[in-house]
């Protein structure tokens, strides 16, 4: 990866909605040389995917939690097995396996209270390798970034 393809994952990761000759023009390559480079990025893997992202305020009432987890037994089998379980919920926007402290920490976004109160109980309560669930509740989102340094 050289400093173009850095500047061309730059722009994109800011708006991916550009034309090719607009993000061309932008990292000061041509057009068919831009088109080159991103499709290389996209089958290599580097860029995953291009996506949306909905502002949840402006779509219903939403409410994020940041979950802690801590599971009984952390043998690796038991590990992807809780991960399989918790990806399959739409609800999970993000599941990561940390150290130390607990096993899993999880951001969620359901509408309300009494969602994640279901939710909690289809994810955590009937899983008996769950031994401790914590949840903190976010009151405001003073920043919001998709972006990776490059």
């Amino acid at each position: 990866m050289d400093e173009i393809d850095r500047r061309i994952l730059n722009a994109l990761q800011v708006d991916s909605s550009q034309t090719n000759s607009e993000l061309a023009l932008a990292v000061h390559v041509s057009a068919p040389t831009c088109l080159r480079r991103v499709k290389h990025l996209t089958e290599s893997g580097v860029i995953q995917r291009q996506v949306a992202i909905v502002a949840p305020e402006k779509v219903g009432p939403s409410l994020t939690a940041i979950v802690e987890i801590s599971l009984d037994v952390q043998a690796a089998e038991r590990m992807a097995e809780f991960e399989a379980h918790v990806a399959g919920d739409d609800a999970v926007l993000q599941c990561y396996r940390v150290a130390p402290g607990p096993d899993f920490v999880l951001v969620v976004q359901v509408a309300d209270m009494p969602a994640y109160h279901a939710l909690a109980h289809r994810l955590f309560a009937t899983q008996t390798n769950v031994r401790n669930v914590k949840a903190y509740f976010s009151t405001f989102r003073s920043k919001f970034e998709t972006r990776i340094a490059v």
